[in-house]
């Protein structure tokens, strides 16, 4: 058996791409938090983390993350909350590498630099991007969202089967993503069709789909129960079709809707300059909410009638915003979206600010800390100008996805490469088919993207089978590498004379038997001792 030392130098030479990409993303990070020892806010943190104080779930969106908060609580420190989301950050990039590599691996096992290298580039978008890095820094649900996702896609993609065991884990993952971000939702559907939809039967998947919808509705339905007690309703939040009604404010005509008396409130205004009519329409002053009794979710039912009315009027224009908004992820440069200042917050800051009177209230629930947000000079600076350099441009998103495409078509393997690929796209088309745009709805995709593009070129196992045996492998173990076949001695197809028609192909070489150890040292087998030789005459 070998020693501990031993494996573990054999690991470093096999993994040293990877573990040297992590140290550096690790120690980016901690740079990180040496510029900004704290976490960095945007809209929803507020009520993040007034569920984590109040335990009273948020009606805007689902709550889930706070219960991560929860769990963090009792240190009161902001830092550890930015340090525990960054090494979710690395746990999620390890998910991806350990996929890749175990594919790879098992694909050519005499390779053993390159399944490193190409899980470690899969890895690469999570580890660095600079966007990325700072998306770990907000206090908001995406980075826990992302390693659910990407957690249950590595666990289903982990073997060549799925048995109901591995389909209940995924089914939790998945329903904890649900609970984390509403845009979980419609990822069971994707999942189960590629389940039931694999080439290996419909009965067979049976067992694992079941499985996974029920695990999937275990922490649903539990965060659900917790917030009908709060709310007397039994949802994940009270403002689910207010979203939807905004999506439709970028394409609505109340001309040609000719909505009801009560709902002509809602028709959608021109908004302001650089914001998004979506944006304009839930979270500004010319909000038609503001006058609802209840607002948001005291008007969530008109929204919905509303938002359906609209895409039965203008069902073009509605596949048309999507599509729009959809392709707007696969831009090389970023625009100002959906608004100036929702822009700025995805951006390392420049300077320190106060906390405003409703972030100072929750901050001190939270941490007992409310003062200014510290930025901390040189680190913070080398932050912003990493972020500025490093970052994964949407066309190169775009170009992974074709290339999975691509890949799944040329090599006939299209099942382990759908999961990842109809992930990564359905992140994407979801939020932009019910909200809006927004930059950080693209960060989650962008590693099951690259998943996808890296196993479609993976060989499988029978393309492993029929590849050419390794040369130095062989030598290794002392069998000579073989001696190619002369012209003389082929045969063509039709039985003629050798060289006289087409060479066939020459007959695959018969694997070589090893000799037992005893018969190598011309020993006799226990059977040969118990022989005794016939006695002779007299």
């Amino acid at each position: 058996m070998a020693s501990p030392v031993r494996l573990a130098r054999r690991a470093a030479r096999e993994h040293w791409p990877a573990l040297a990409a992590f140290t550096v993303a690790a120690a980016i990070r901690a740079v990180a938090v040496l510029g900004y020892p704290t976490i960095l806010w945007f809209g929803d943190t507020v009520g993040y983390l007034r569920t984590a104080t109040t335990l009273f779930p948020s009606g805007t969106r689902p709550s889930g993350y706070s219960l991560l908060l929860l769990a963090l609580r009792p240190l009161h420190s902001f830092v550890a909350v930015v340090t525990v989301q960054h090494v979710i950050g690395l746990l999620t990039a390890a998910l991806l590498y350990a996929v890749v590599w175990r594919h790879a691996r098992r694909a050519r096992p005499a390779r053993r630099l390159a399944p490193s290298a190409l899980g470690t580039l899969v890895a690469a978008p999570v580890l660095f991007d600079g966007y990325q890095i700072e998306l770990e820094h907000l206090g908001l649900s995406d980075s826990l969202f992302t390693f659910l996702v990407v957690a249950a896609a590595a666990i289903l993609l982990w073997n060549p089967g799925v048995t109901w065991r591995t389909a209940a884990a995924a089914g939790l993952l998945l329903g904890g993503a649900a609970v984390t971000r509403a845009v979980g939702l419609p990822l069971l559907l994707i999942v189960l069709a590629w389940l039931l939809l694999r080439r290996r039967g419909r009965r067979a998947a049976m067992p694992p789909a079941a499985a996974l919808t029920a695990a999937f509705l275990v922490p649903v339905l539990l965060y659900m129960s917790w917030f009908a007690v709060a709310h007397e309703r039994f949802a994940l939040t009270t403002t689910d079709r207010v979203f939807l009604y905004g999506r439709t404010t970028d394409f609505a005509d109340c001309s040609i809707i000719r909505p009801r008396p009560g709902l002509a409130r809602l028709c959608p205004k021109p908004p302001p300059k650089d914001v998004s009519p979506a944006y304009a329409a839930l979270w500004t002053e010319q909000s038609p909410f503001l006058g609802i009794p209840g607002g948001k979710g005291g008007g969530n039912d008109l929204a919905g009638e509303f938002a359906m009315a609209a895409i039965r009027a203008q069902p073009g224009d509605y596949a048309r915003v999507v599509a729009r908004d959809t392709f707007r992820a696969f831009e090389w440069e970023r625009r100002v979206y959906p608004s100036p200042w929702t822009f700025r917050k995805y951006e390392f800051p420049a300077r320190s600010e106060k906390l405003t009177a409703r972030q100072a209230k929750v901050a001190r629930a939270y941490a007992r800390a409310a003062g200014p947000r510290p930025v901390n000079e040189p680190y913070a600076g080398w932050m912003r100008a990493y972020q500025d350099h490093v970052h994964l441009p949407g066309t190169v998103l775009g170009v992974l996805l074709l290339a999975a495409v691509a890949g799944a078509v040329a090599r006939r393997r299209p099942e382990r490469v759908a999961l990842p690929w109809l992930l990564s796209l359905g992140l994407l088309v979801v939020p932009a088919a019910t909200a809006d745009f927004d930059y950080r709805y693209v960060l989650p995709a962008a590693p099951l993207g690259a998943l996808a593009a890296a196993l479609a070129f993976v060989p499988g196992r029978r393309d492993a089978a029929t590849a050419p045996r390794d040369e130095g492998r062989d030598r290794a173990a002392g069998e000579p590498p073989a001696a190619p076949v002369p012209a003389s001695t082929m045969v063509s197809d039709g039985g003629a004379a050798p060289g006289t028609g087409p060479p066939a192909e020459a007959p695959p070489a018969r694997p070589r038997r090893e000799r037992p150890a005893w018969r190598a040292r011309g020993r006799r087998t226990p059977a040969d001792r118990s022989r005794r030789p016939a006695a002779g005459p007299g």
